[in-house]
């Protein structure tokens, strides 16, 4: 793929790793996700720097007042010392995904499965390609439009046959045209982060906002 057609796909990738089930919304707000790590990161420095870039430049304040505090507290011992980090990691936590307009509700353990799209745009990113999250993302919008055809196809068939049928048929026609059209938008150009890029969602997931890993 090149050129225009790398960077449509780019468009796709931006908009369809959203698709991930509602462990994608923990991405950042676990124990082990990129934030937390950048977090003991810059307390293990004693610099706030490494955080900055989780947080918006209003927040950045309240950010350095949080990371002072909680450099003075873990000082004073090992008790001290964890219940200070868990303050600041709640606090960058919150201050991040208010500035992606995602809800925060407290940090979650580590562990979580944030999904193949997530994880798979970490392993392209850690592996220097993108090759295979592509194929993934293809795969899946492929999938997706196959079966709400196929669905939406096989209801308009019967949509003449009574009332029932036709409302069942005009649903799938909605639910197909739908999907195809978030499609099309994400292909048309690449949006920036958090700048109406539309989610489109596989069958029986919701949509969501996604924090990926940045170095």
């Amino acid at each position: 793929m090149k050129g225009r057609n790398w960077k449509r796909w780019l468009a796709v990738i931006s908009a369809m790793a959203l698709w991930a089930a509602p462990a994608l919304w923990a991405h950042c707000d676990t124990l082990d996700g990129p934030v937390v790590a950048a977090a003991r990161a810059a307390l293990d420095k004693g610099d706030v720097t490494p955080v900055l870039k989780w947080i918006q430049p209003g927040q950045e304040a309240e950010v350095r007042a949080a990371f002072e505090r909680t450099l003075v507290v873990r000082a004073k011992g090992q008790e001290e010392r964890e219940l200070a980090d868990m303050y600041f990691f709640e606090t960058l936590v919150r201050l991040h995904r208010a500035g992606e307009g995602a809800p925060y509700t407290g940090l979650k353990p580590a562990g979580a499965d944030p999904g193949p799209f997530v994880a798979g745009a970490d392993r392209a990113l850690e592996g220097g390609s993108v090759d295979a999250l592509v194929k993934l993302l293809v795969d899946q919008a492929a999938a997706g439009v196959r079966e709400r055809f196929a669905v939406a196809l096989e209801r308009r068939k019967h949509a003449d046959e009574s009332v029932a049928t036709g409302r069942e048929y005009v649903e799938r026609y909605v639910e197909f045209v739908h999907f195809v059209e978030r499609l099309g938008g994400a292909l048309a150009g690449p949006a920036g982060h958090h700048e109406g890029a539309e989610t489109v969602a596989p069958p029986g997931a919701p949509a969501a906002p996604a924090c990926g890993h940045l170095d």
